[in-house]
């Protein structure tokens, strides 16, 4: 599976997701170029992140609950993104609640603000143009 449909398929299991989910995290953040270890189902003790940690520069930091926390997930979009314009809209039904994000003029759809908005980023990811291979940019003299 190519980058641009791994990240169509992720946009749309957010958009399918009804709660927040640790695989779905370690998932997206995957998805988003970082190095992600997941955590072992044979550790069941507190000292061990819940979902796994990723790779930061030379640190390794706790996977972040992006399906469920709206700022992780405008964090991520800032830094994986910075300069896009994004918005974020609440529905409310007589019977339901959703949320519609728009990145990038993409747009994503989930039952949380963050489902949502991460639907909506990595649909603009999955549809933003590949840079140019260095080959490519060097010129004959």
């Amino acid at each position: 599976m190519d980058d641009r449909t791994q990240l169509l398929t992720l946009a749309d299991r957010c958009e399918a997701s009804s709660k927040p989910d640790r695989e779905l995290d370690a998932d997206i953040y995957e998805a988003l170029g970082f190095v992600v270890r997941r955590k072992p189902t044979r550790l069941v003790n507190r000292r061990t992140p819940a979902g796994g940690i990723y790779q930061q520069g030379s640190f390794w930091k706790t996977l972040g609950t992006v399906s469920a926390d709206i700022d992780i997930a405008v964090s991520l979009l800032r830094q994986k993104a910075p300069g896009w314009s994004w918005s974020l809209q609440c529905l409310a039904g007589e019977d339901s609640l959703a949320f519609q994000a728009l990145v990038a003029d993409c747009s994503g759809q989930g039952v949380m603000g963050s489902l949502a908005l991460c639907a909506a980023m990595l649909r603009a990811l999955a549809r933003r143009e590949p840079s140019a291979p260095p080959e490519s940019r060097l010129t004959e003299t």
